[in-house]
């Protein structure tokens, strides 16, 4: 066997061995294309592709993602997520993991995995009931239900209900609708505007089983 044989034999490395530097590369927190470079510098021809060099390194990063997550998912740790969290239920993970100093895997690992949450939007709601008017839904809810459970029969014709809508005098026409038939040397026609808010009364309805049991319309006061 030539030198230059020789040479090249022991320039070639396997798969294993080549991810075993690419794994000391991403612990010096070198980039893949330091990497390549280095790996051109060394091993010239015979070194693997940048894309196979960037792959193993992307793979090395996920698992040390992965294993990090456990590593920190200590009680006092998962403790601190879940009091801060309390304090600021909009709170960013990065902010989290800033304050903790653990990685943002980390956080998401805590958040999703042991304790169970996820982030979601606030749903727009008319008002916020306070605590008083909680305790009240619940004991009027409480009443319901125990009569409900007295008298099944009965109990759907004893119970009203109401709400209150908008009743309009009239409704405007739409562009649509007001098309009319003219001949084609006339100009387009013309219409005022009409205001939807004008004339409308406010009406409070109340029904039954039966159907409506009252009805009332609220007058308008001048200002």
């Amino acid at each position: 066997m030539s030198e230059a044989e020789v040479l090249s034999v022991s320039l070639k490395m396997d798969k294993i061995e080549y991810r075993a530097v690419i794994k000391f590369f991403v612990k010096e927190g070198l980039t893949p294309n330091k990497s390549h470079s280095k790996f051109i510098k060394v091993y010239g021809d015979y070194s693997p592709l940048f894309s196979t060099i960037k792959k193993w390194d992307t793979s090395l990063d996920d698992d040390a993602c992965k294993r990090r997550p456990k590593s920190a998912t200590t009680p006092e740790i998962i403790e601190q997520v879940h009091d801060m969290i309390l304090d600021d239920q909009q709170m960013k993970v990065r902010e989290i993991a800033e304050t903790i100093g653990i990685s943002k895997e980390c956080v998401g690992y805590i958040l999703h995995e042991e304790m169970d949450m996820k982030k979601l939007c606030a749903r727009w709601v008319p008002h916020l009931l306070t605590a008083d008017q909680k305790c009240t839904r619940v004991k009027i809810s409480d009443q319901c239900l125990q009569r409900f459970n007295k008298n099944k029969t009965d109990f759907v014709h004893r119970f009203i209900t109401m709400n209150e809508t908008w009743i309009h005098h009239y409704t405007p026409e739409s562009k649509q609708q007001s098309k009319q038939w003219t001949e084609a040397s006339c100009s387009v026609p013309k219409k005022t505007r009409s205001v939807p808010s004008a004339g409308k009364v406010m009406a409070s309805v109340f029904w039954d089983a039966e159907g409506i049991y009252l009805l009332i319309i609220l007058k308008r006061v001048k200002q």
